[in-house]
C-alpha cells in the first residue's frame, strides 16, 4: 500500500531504495520494591551497568571506521560525558537508596525528570540534547536488562534506507561498515547530532516523521525526498520515475557545483562577495577549507560549553580557537562569545528561569558571570596571535550592554599584557544584531564596534514572536514578512553609510532563493552552513546587482505576502 510522510528535511538530496527497520528494542522499565538489605546490591548492579555503557562507547570510538566524519568522535564523547554527569551515573543510586525501587526504575524517573528540563529551554539546540540524554540513558537500561543494543542489519546489494525511531551518534558508525542511500527517523530536528552528522555525510535525511518506523515494514520501497522532507512508501511507476528524473537531475547539479569551489565570488557586474562558513566544532573547519569558504563567519562557542558538569577551562578554549585559527591560514574567524540560557539542566547555572528567551541568556548571562566572560574573551585574544581572530558579541539590546562588555573586553587586554601573554589588541570587535531592538537602534551599536552580524533565526523569532520549534506556530515563521525584511534592510543601510561591515550568518544567508533579495539589499557577506555555500555561490556567479536592485526595491515597498512571492519569483527567474 503505497502512502506518504511528512517530517523535516535535515538533509538534501533524493534517494530510492528498500526499507531496513533498525530496532533499539525499546524496552519499558520495570518497577518494584526491594528491601533494605538488598539496597547495596542494586547500586552495585547500577553501577556494573554504567561501566559497560562506558566501556562500549571506548571501544565504539578506538574502532571508528576510517574516513568517517570528523564530527562522530566528538559526538561520541560527548555521550560518554552524559553517561559521566551525576545527573545520570550518580542521582539514580540516590533514588534506589530513597525510595527503595530497582535501578531501572529509577533511571528511568531521572531520564523522564531530566528530559522535562530540558523541554522547557528555548533554545533549540540545547532543546534538541534531551534525544542525547534518551540515548544515553537507553544504553544503561538496556544493560541493566541484558539486552542487546540492536538487532544486527542484513547486508544488501541494492541500495537501502535506514528506518529508525532515533539514532545516536555511536549508531552512526553503521553508515561506515555498510553504506546507506539515506536514513529517516521519527525523532529528531535539524539542530539534532544526527542531522549534523547526516549532513557531514551528504546522503538524503528526513527527520521527526513520528509513525514512520511503525508504518514502514522491512523491505518496502521508498523514496526519500531530503529537500521537501517527504517520504513515500511503495510509490506507483509514475511517481517513481519522476523521483528517478530529480534523482538523476540532483546528482547533476551537485557535480556542476563542485567546479565552482575555486571559482572567485563575484557577481556579473564585478560586485565580490565574501562566503563564509559557520561551524559548531574546531572539527568543523575542515568541511569550510574544502568547500574554499572565505573565512569562519561564526564559530559556536556554546558547543564547548554544553553538556558537561564544569566549564571549560582558559586552555582548553584557546586551543580549540587556536587549531581553527591556524586551520584558516590567515582567513577571517569570527568567535561568538558564550551564547546559552538559564535553566537548571546547566549545572554551573543554578538560576530557574521562567522563559529562557526572555531571560539571561547570551550577553546578559556573560555581565552576570564576568569572570566566565573574561576567561573567554582571553582565550579567544591569545588565539588572535596565529590568525585573523574577531569577537563577536551575541544578543545585545541596549548600549549600556556594549559598554559593559567592551569594559570587560578592555579588562581582558590588560591581564594578557600584565602577564606578559602576546595578541593582537586590534583584534576587531562585533555585536549581532537578533533584537528587533538593536536592528532599529543599529547606527548607536555601529559607532561603536568594529563590525555588525545580523542573527536571522532570533530576528524573525522576537520581530513576530513566534516560536520556531513549536508545530502549532512554527508555519507563521516567515522570513519574508515586511517588518523583518526592512530591518534586514536598515541594518544593512546603516552599515554601508557608517562604513562598517556587516553580515547575515542565519539561515537566510544559506537559502538560495533568498541569495539575490539580501544581494539587492546590499548584503556583501554571507555566512552559512558548508554544505550550503557552493549553492549560494550559483547564486552569486548568476546575479547582476544593477539588475536585482530595482526589484528589491518593489519587494521593500510591497507589503503583501503574494505579492512579495511574485516579486521574489521575478528576482530568481
Amino acid at each position: 500500500m503505497a502512502f506518504t510522510l511528512h517530517g523535516i528535511g535535515v538533509s538534501g538530496g533524493y534517494a530510492i531504495g528498500r526499507a531496513q527497520l533498525y530496532s533499539h528494542a525499546r524496552l519499558e522499565a520495570p518497577h518494584y520494591v526491594l528491601h533494605k538489605g538488598h539496597l547495596a546490591e542494586e547500586v552495585a548492579r547500577f553501577e556494573e551497568a554504567v561501566e559497560e555503557v562506558r566501556a562500549e562507547f571506548l571501544n565504539t570510538r578506538d574502532h571508528i571506521p576510517e574516513g568517517a566524519p570528523a564530527e562522530l568522535a566528538a559526538f561520541l564523547d560527548l555521550h560518554r560525558m552524559i553517561l559521566d554527569d551525576a545527573m545520570i551515573s550518580q542521582a539514580p543510586k540516590r533514588l534506589i537508596r530513597e525510595t527503595r525501587c530497582n535501578a531501572e526504575w529509577a533511571l528511568a524517573q531521572q531520564t523522564e525528570a531530566l528530559i522535562t528540563q530540558f523541554e522547557a529551554i528555548e533554545d533549540a539546540y540545547l532543546r534538541e540534547r534531551k534525544h542525547d540524554v534518551k540515548q544515553v540513558a537507553d544504553k544503561v537500561l538496556k544493560a541493566l536488562m541484558g539486552h542487546p543494543g540492536h538487532a544486527p542489519l542484513r547486508v544488501s546489494e541494492e541500495p537501502s534506507v535506514l528506518v529508525a525511531h532515533d539514532l545516536s551518534p555511536s549508531d552512526m558508525v553503521l553508515f561506515k561498515r555498510q553504506p546507506f542511500a539515506a536514513f529517516i527517523t521519527d525523532l529528531g530536528g535539524t539542530t539534532s547530532h544526527t542531522a549534523i552528522l547526516a549532513r557531514s555525510l551528504n546522503i538524503p535525511s528526513v527527520m521527526a516523521l513520528h509513525n514512520a518506523r511503525a508504518l514502514i515494514q522491512e523491505g518496502d520501497l521508498l523514496i526519500v525526498d531530503g529537500v521537501d522532507g517527504v517520504v513515500i512508501a511503495n510509490p506507483d511507476a509514475a511517481i517513481l520515475e519522476e523521483y528517478r528524473l530529480r534523482q538523476d537531475q540532483w546528482r547533476l547539479e551537485q557535480q556542476k557545483l563542485k567546479r565552482l569551489k575555486t571559482s572567485p565570488s563575484s557577481t556579473l557586474d564585478g560586485v565580490e562577495i565574501d562566503l563564509l562558513a559557520n561551524i559548531d566544532l574546531p572539527q568543523d573547519v575542515q568541511d569550510a577549507l574544502e568547500e574554499n569558504a572565505a573565512g569562519i563567519g561564526l564559530f559556536r562557542s556554546e558547543f564547548l560549553f554544553l553538556n558537561r558538569t564544569d566549564l571549560p577551562s582558559e586552555e582548553e578554549q584557546f586551543e580549540a580557537y587556536r587549531h581553527v585559527a591556524e586551520q584558516m591560514q590567515g582567513r577571517p574567524v569570527v568567535i561568538r562569545t558564550l551564547d546559552v540560557g538559564a535553566d537548571k539542566s546547566l549545572p554551573w547555572l543554578p538560576q530557574a528561569c521562567v522563559n529562557p528567551a526572555l531571560g539571561l541568556r547570551a550577553i546578559r548571562l556573560c555581565l552576570n558571570e564576568p569572570q566566565i566572560f573574561l576567561t573567554q574573551v582571553r582565550a579567544i585574544l591569545r588565539a588572535s596571535r596565529y590568525g585573523r581572530v574577531r569577537i563577536l558579541i551575541p544578543m545585545l539590546a541596549s548600549l549600556a550592554e556594549l559598554d559593559q562588555a567592551l569594559a570587560l573586553i578592555g579588562q581582558a587586554k590588560a591581564s594578557l599584557q600584565a602577564e606578559g601573554l602576546f595578541f593582537d589588541a586590534a583584534t576587531p570587535v562585533g555585536g549581532m544584531i537578533e533584537v528587533p531592538a538593536a536592528a532599529l537602534a543599529a547606527e548607536w551599536f555601529a559607532r561603536k564596534l568594529d563590525f555588525l552580524s545580523i542573527g536571522t533565526n532570533d530576528l524573525i523569532q522576537y520581530t513576530l514572536a513566534i516560536d520556531r520549534t513549536d508545530d502549532a506556530v512554527a508555519h507563521l515563521y516567515d522570513p519574508l514578512h515586511p517588518a523583518v525584511i526592512r530591518l534586514i534592510h536598515h541594518t544593512l543601510a546603516t552599515g554601508r553609510r557608517l562604513r562598517k561591515p556587516v553580515s547575515v550568518c542565519g539561515e537566510m544567508a544559506g537559502e538560495p532563493r533568498l541569495t539575490r533579495l539580501l544581494l539587492g539589499m546590499g548584503l556583501r557577506s554571507f555566512s552559512m552552513h558548508p554544505a550550503h555555500l557552493l549553492a549560494v555561490k550559483q547564486q552569486v556567479l548568476r546575479s547582476h546587482i544593477g539588475e536585482i536592485a530595482p526589484l528589491t526595491a518593489k519587494v521593500l515597498k510591497a507589503g503583501e505576502p503574494e505579492r512579495i512571492q511574485q516579486l521574489l519569483g521575478r528576482l530568481n527567474a
